[in-house]
């Protein structure tokens, strides 16, 4: 016998679920016909008036795709890497390839937001930054930059929203996911954006002011300790040798190294190692100077643990982030342990300068085995983060890199590098300015998580007369 349809029954039995019933004709409407479950269950802003991406759109515009260099040859292009925070950083790479007429069209202005479009890492997919002033600089193909209609919503403001849950909420409904994430700028005028009135913009507008006024101050103490210490080992008036050609007896090439690369012996590694080694204090090789900690470590699979990967470190030495995860879940190169004061140091060519200290708040958490993990008696922490990230250090962790796939530098070239041993009166200068930077960078810091709470707020319990209307 069948039984009637209880349509209050069905209801009941679906609360709770991560499931939503969706009538076909939604499904045909959308413009790929979304069809997986993961669409239809993200949270939808519905507590205000919103409007699409494509209606707050005054300009989208993709970067360029050409090869880029580091020999600082072209035009300055930004990448990912140089996000900083939710701000833009110098870039390291130059374009050679694009005309002057295509970077002007891609140089960023006042006012751009800058969108990460595709990456293998989903939660790098969306990232934005803010450009606050008119810069030099064009972009890579991997980002897309927008500029907002500023009368229904300012840049801070959508940098803000972005960044909170409910615009990662939006991001990851639209987002399309293959070999790698895509979050295109067709994309983002499909995701729903919240509107504030403009009292509401301009109280985030102020707080990303500020915010990158402290991170200006940061970055003017991190230069100060890098200064004192190229001063301290004689870099500042310092030229090497940039000379292509190098002739060696094999006796003291590969009979007393192993490597048969050109790049290995070029004359400015060389002038860099005769630097470091003249140095009035004296010098010892890292893994003298330093302890290299190379152990691996099983992490437990119900265990919830702090990780860091490359994408986490910020240009100034400062960790901007993790992957909080349990065991099993995490990466199978989730095996370094770190703890505080540590130094994190990138192994791989191109990334070299992704070195960190580890905070307080990340003392044991575990760090991807792309990294090498130091500490020392001999130099602080803070000094040996600048010591690492100085052009000295930074061509001689560059001339040990071998490989061909993936060029790292090896734990045998990595120990043998010569390092600097400060005068103890010199690193306790350098430390005090890291220490403010750090200081003034989690100030900035805290006032973005600030404005992003706020979007946060407004979105779940805004008053009527914060709304936009019409």
């Amino acid at each position: 016998m069948n039984s009637p349809f209880d349509k209050r029954k069905y209801k009941r039995l679906l609360e709770g679920l991560e499931a939503s019933e969706v009538l076909i004709s939604k499904c045909l409407q959308q413009n790929d016909f979304r069809l997986e479950s993961s669409f239809w269950i993200q949270q939808n802003i519905v507590q205000l008036k919103t409007m699409k991406g494509m209606d707050i759109i005054d300009f989208v515009q993709y970067g360029t795709s050409k090869e880029l260099n580091e020999e600082k040859e072209g035009y300055p292009i930004l990448r990912l890497n140089e996000f900083n925070s939710r701000f833009i950083d110098i870039p390291n790479k130059y374009c050679k390839l694009i005309s002057k007429d295509e970077y002007e069209s891609l140089k960023l202005k006042q006012g751009d937001v800058l969108i990460c479009r595709t990456n293998g890492n989903p939660n790098l997919v969306g990232r934005s930054a803010l450009v606050l002033e008119n810069t030099e600089y064009a972009y890579a193909s991997y980002l897309f930059k927008i500029r907002p209609k500023t009368e229904i919503i300012n840049s801070s403001t959508l940098v803000a929203f972005l960044s909170c849950k409910y615009g990662r909420n939006e991001i990851d409904k639209y987002s399309m996911t293959s070999n790698q994430t895509n979050f295109s700028p067709a994309k983002f005028k499909e995701i729903d954006i919240p509107i504030f009135n403009k009292s509401f913009n301009s109280k985030i507008e102020g707080l990303y002011f500020t915010a990158h006024k402290h991170l200006g101050k940061a970055v003017s103490f991190y230069h100060h300790a890098e200064n004192l210490l190229l001063e301290a080992i004689g870099l500042k008036d310092f030229t090497p040798n940039n000379a292509n050609v190098n002739v060696k007896t094999f006796k003291k090439s590969f009979g007393s190294t192993g490597r048969l690369d050109a790049e290995y012996y070029q004359e400015k590694y060389e002038d860099y190692e005769k630097l470091v080694k003249k140095y009035i204090n004296g010098y010892e090789p890292l893994g003298v100077a330093c302890e290299i900690k190379d152990n691996n470590f099983s992490p437990e699979n119900e265990i919830e643990y702090q990780y860091i990967e490359l994408a986490d470190i910020g240009k100034s030495g400062n960790i901007t982030g993790c992957t909080t995860a349990q065991g099993k879940d995490l990466p199978s190169r989730a095996r370094r342990k770190v703890n505080a004061n540590d130094v994190i140091v990138s192994t791989i060519e191109g990334s070299l300068s992704s070195c960190a200290l580890v905070p307080h708040n990340y003392d044991d958490a575990l760090c991807s085995t792309g990294f090498y993990v130091i500490n020392s008696l001999k130099i602080n922490s803070e000094t040996l983060l600048v010591l690492i990230k100085s052009e000295p250090l930074q061509n001689l962790l560059k001339q040990g890199c071998s490989g061909t796939i993936l060029t790292a530098i090896s734990n045998t070239e990595f120990s043998n590098i010569p390092i600097p041993l400060i005068d103890a009166s010199i690193q306790r200068q350098i430390a005090d300015l890291i220490n403010k930077s750090f200081v003034l960078r989690k100030e900035s810091e805290n006032l973005l998580e600030e404005a992003k709470a706020m979007v946060e707020r407004e979105i779940e319990g805004l008053d009527s007369s914060e709304v936009k209307n019409g």
